[in-house]
């Protein structure tokens, strides 16, 4: 697990140019590091492109944290 949330840490750190270690479990992507809607759709698409699983466009304002892009990518790789 913690190999997964690295990389998804490192995947969300290159996208929208912020360093990994600022970006820690419960920070809000959009109010704590500024991300707008492209850094986010950028963000799924990278996650959809990796993981090869389809998000709901819908759910991507509720993916706001490191810990959510972890428990929601986890439930869709099952």
């Amino acid at each position: 697990m913690a190999n997964y949330e690295e990389e998804i840490r490192q995947l969300v750190s290159e996208i929208i140019e912020v360093p990994a270690e600022k970006i820690g479990m419960d920070v809000d992507f959009f109010s704590d590091l500024n991300v707008d809607s492209l850094k986010a759709i950028e963000i799924v698409s990278a996650f959809e492109k990796k993981y090869r699983l389809i998000i709901p466009e819908q759910d991507i304002p509720q993916i706001r944290t490191l810990r959510q892009v972890i428990d929601y990518t986890a439930k869709l790789k099952k």
